[in-house]
């Protein structure tokens, strides 16, 4: 043998085995079905008759939805407790696989891992126990060496038993609302304490009990590499070095003395990156006292190539590129590889401002805060890693830099991944609610080890901006007091923010419920961690979510998908837009208006904090972003992924240069949130009158403003330089440009507002005429991606409004989703051009030719039939298309109404 393949042979036999993840093979039973031992079902050769297949990861409901046991709950009414039996929640439920282990993993210790799993987990291997966990954010690692001979199956038995408290759901309908929110689920601590139901989610009736992270087998040596933490420096104002510093825990898990090297690496590029450049290569000599543990630092002062030059920084979404590194540290011992960890991370530099006014600045830049509240991620935990990518992409894709983690819910690997990845930064909290949504957790070791956890395990990550204790209060003391030692001891440079509505100008509270575009100009907190409205999905979103016999009345359907009374006003709402654009003629109709309530509402929610940018303002997180049920409130696009016109008016009031009319005192405003000042840019005012019928849009004056201001500000330009603006029509129109010295649109906006005599009444749209676009589209494929460009005009008289694109499947007329459009629900004035680009993945059109349907407020289109590409009307989304019913709502039990019924 030559010494070229002796040194991979060597190589090979002291290299650590590779992981092995338990996805297949998992049986699932009801505990209270099984009359055998712990020890017998946990044994070789258990028969496990009458068992179902589970999930793994997942839930119990998840898997008894799977085998068919229960229909899928989010749709309809399938939710009802007499279709889907609280008694899920009130047993414990049985998992069990069987595995051979890797012959390769001779020799070492063979370690269980459980990366998490609700509520109470007693695990048996081999007719043995191996130990418990409890709570659903901490792991579970066993040594299960002497019970298992690679080569040879084993059998793998967890009892899963939900939390103690699973509390009584108030189920939600029409006469009853909403209702209250969470109950005695808070006392348990750390679990999904929002699944017995919150006025965005029903009550999930196992209260997501289950593994519902993964499980995993390694092998390894006598000495454990743990829970790295790498902190990373910059000399600010400068970001041309960064200093590095690695700590990390050794745990000698023998009986002997060992001694070693750790080893580690600095890899550009995410965990799995193929030839990623190396920047960075450091070792130590250590050695270990017999069953004991040691913490080891590595910094710059002793290890010089800690010290980078030029390095890749990581910077939130939209004020530079995401850059990622990774560490991997290898533990060697006798010349084998006793461990090995790797853990992403990313340089930058978070600075805390503002006692009162919290300022989050990155590598020394100012970050306007602009985000989303995520309540669950979904209401069963069924988020393969693709569905989130799709969510936190869509977050990328309307400008916000953070996702609020309430209470913890969305905890997992998945989720900090692909926040690292769009650079959406995290509010992340612990697993307190409201004081009033429940009592406080009884079990102080156990929350605590929970949290402990949870910091160890994600605390790299460079998405995390901060740790927050509780949603809306503070946190009892004895878990504030061990917060605020903790928390320094393990994540030294992040911030502790004891509460989510209180300390640092920080307040949520809301308001909820749909406003007129002026009242979300109201200043109460500088930084708002809470307020939403009603954001109705498309038409065939709401198809998707409930049968036929429910779409033309609002019944308790509606009410079990959030349109009901609550926090919402979901009750209210479809009054307030009968008022506003006139009485709704069917869902189609519905669903017409409901996206321009959801323009108005959402871009006036973000422009609104944009308007006192860093004067006081600093930040604005919208209640919800996500939905983790399918609803017609509190979402920036539905369960099903396609967007709706709220993240659309949410993109454009979060660009980083931005013009926009404040609705307000109608003064103009430019906003700049870049480092850097404007200097010879261009406002450009055109406003339109609307004829009294509706049937063409007349310019009614146009002007320019020089635009010129420092950075991070909000530039006032003054109130609309043209006389009797507001008076040229039924209803005007303001249509804004922001141009750069060159003359380049940087940014555009478009308003309709009501003449002052009118009050808020915006009626007379309702009798503008279709406007026929013409359209084109090209169609250019890249690396595994379908790229579509639609160009549209408008070569009318009168403004086309919210033109909404959807991408479809030419032969079967099902929508593609997700898609990624460049704009969407786009206004176009008389001879503007507009073009707009689409992006998918070519393997959901299933080998079919790309078909975009159009709608809007006032759309219509000449279809385009290429053979590779196409355009056409969204018929199903035309009021004509059907029948007029009015779109009753059912009352019974509620007060009567007052003003224009719809």
């Amino acid at each position: 043998m030559g010494l070229g393949l002796l040194a991979a042979a060597s190589a090979q036999s002291t290299a650590l085995p590779a992981r092995i993840e338990l996805t297949t093979g998992w049986q699932l039973q009801d505990s209270a079905k099984v009359t055998e031992t712990s020890a017998e079902i946990s044994a070789k050769g258990y028969p496990a008759t009458g068992w179902l297949a589970a999930t793994v990861p997942g839930t119990v409901l998840t898997s008894l939805v799977r085998d068919g046991v229960y229909p899928e709950p989010t749709y309809g009414e399938n939710n009802r407790p007499s279709v889907i039996p609280e008694t899920l929640n009130k047993t414990p439920w049985w998992y069990r696989t069987t595995v051979t282990i890797p012959a390769g993993f001779a020799h070492r210790q063979v370690w269980l891992h459980f990366d998490g799993a609700n509520y109470s987990s007693d695990v048996w291997v081999n007719g043995t126990q191996v130990g418990t966990f409890t709570g659903a954010f901490i792991r579970g690692r066993f040594d299960i060496s002497k019970l298992v001979k690679p080569g040879e199956a084993a059998t793998i038995a967890v009892k899963v038993s939900p939390q103690p408290h699973p509390g009584v759901p108030h189920e939600h309908n029409i006469a009853n609302g909403l209702g209250p929110n969470g109950g005695i689920t808070a006392i348990d601590g750390p679990t999904f304490l929002s699944t017995i139901g919150w006025d965005w989610l029903n009550a999930v009736r196992d209260r997501d009990t289950g593994i519902w992270q993964k499980v995993w087998l390694s092998a390894n040596g006598p000495v454990l590499v743990e829970d790295p933490l790498v902190i990373t420096d910059l000399p600010l104002p400068k970001t041309d070095t960064a200093d590095i510093t690695v700590k990390a825990t050794l745990n000698n898990s023998s009986d002997k003395e060992v001694k070693g090297t750790l080893e580690g690496d600095i890899v550009e590029g995410p965990i799995g990156t193929a030839n990623g450049t190396n920047a960075a290569h450091f070792s130590q000599k250590v050695t270990l006292a017999a069953s004991k543990t040691e913490d080891v630092t590595i910094d710059p002062k002793t290890t010089a190539t800690l010290h980078l030059a030029n390095p890749r920084l990581w910077w939130p979404n939209g004020y530079g590129p995401q850059n990622l590194y990774h560490l991997r540290l290898r533990f060697i011992a006798g010349g084998k590889e006793s461990d090995q960890h790797e853990t992403q991370f990313g340089i930058r530099k978070i600075e805390y401002g503002g006692m009162d006014a919290l300022t989050i600045s990155v590598n020394g830049v100012k970050v306007f805060i602009r985000g989303g509240d995520w309540g669950l991620d979904e209401a069963m935990k069924r988020i393969p890693r693709e569905r989130l990518d799709a969510e936190i992409h869509l977050h990328a894709l309307a400008n916000m830099n953070m996702i609020r983690n309430w209470v913890g819910q969305s905890t997992g690997e998945d989720f900090y991944d692909m926040c690292d990845k769009y650079g959406i930064m995290l509010w992340d909290e612990f697993f307190q609610a409201n004081p009033s949504d429940g009592p406080n957790p009884t079990d102080i070791p156990l929350y605590l080890a929970n949290v402990k956890d949870k910091i160890l395990r994600f605390r790299n990550h460079p998405s995390i901006a901060l740790w927050c204790a509780r949603n809306e209060g503070y946190p009892p003391p004895a878990i504030h007091d061990a917060l605020s030692k903790m928390i320094p001891e393990l994540d030294p440079q992040r911030l502790y923010q004891p509460s989510s509505t209180a300390g640092r100008g920080v307040m949520s509270g809301g308001p909820y419920d749909w406003r007129e575009p002026s009242a979300y100009y109201a200043q109460d907190a500088p930084f708002k961690t809470e307020t939403g409205s009603v954001s109705v999905p498309t038409i065939e979103s709401i198809h998707g979510m409930m049968p036929e016999k429910d779409w033309e009345s609002i019944n308790d359907d509606w009410g079990a998908h959030d349109l009901a009374k609550g926090a919402s006003e979901g009750d209210r709402y479809p009054y307030a837009l009968a008022a506003r654009y006139g009485r709704v003629a069917n869902l189609a109709d519905f669903v017409r208006k409901a996206q321009m309530m959801n323009y108005e509402a959402y871009r006036a929610m973000y422009e609104g904090r944009n308007a006192l940018l860093f004067a006081p303002d600093t930040g604005i997180i919208t209640w919800m972003s996500n939905p983790a049920q399918p609803s017609f409130v509190w979402q920036l696009y539905h369960y099903d992924l396609e967007p709706n016109s709220s993240l659309f008016a949410v993109k454009e009031a979060g660009e980083l240069q931005h013009i926009q009319l404040d609705e307000n005192d109608f003064h103009l405003k430019v906003i700049n949130n870049l480092p850097t000042a404007i200097s010879g840019d261009t406002a450009h005012v055109t406003i339109w009158g609307l004829s009294w019928w509706g049937e063409s849009a007349q310019k009614g004056g146009e002007a320019d403003i020089p635009v010129n201001g420092p950075a991070d500000t909000a530039i006032d330009l003054g109130p609309i330089p043209i006389p009797g603006y507001d008076h040229r029509g039924i209803v005007y129109f303001v249509q804004l440009q922001l141009k750069d010295a060159q003359g380049n649109i940087i940014s555009r906006n478009l308003y309709w507002e009501p003449n002052p005599s009118s009050g808020q009444d915006l009626t007379r749209m309702g009798q503008m005429p279709p406007e026929k676009l013409t359209a084109d589209i090209a169609r250019h494929d890249q690396n595994g991606r379908l790229g579509l460009d639609v160009t549209l005009t408008n070569p009318g008289r009168n403004m086309s409004l919210l033109t909404h694109f959807q991408l479809r499947r030419k032969s079967t007329g099902d929508r593609v989703l997700p898609v990624f459009y460049s704009d969407n629900y786009i206004s176009l004035a008389p001879g503007e051009t507009r073009t707009v680009h689409i992006d998918a993945d070519l393997a959901d059109l299933k080998g079919d030719v790309p078909l975009v349907v159009l709608d809007g407020w006032n759309v219509d289109v000449d279809k385009v039939d290429h053979p590779d590409c196409a355009i056409d009307i969204n018929v199903d989304a035309q009021v004509n298309h059907w029948p007029v019913t009015g779109l009753p709502m059912i009352t019974n039990g509620l007060p009567p109404k007052q003003g224009v019924p719809f």
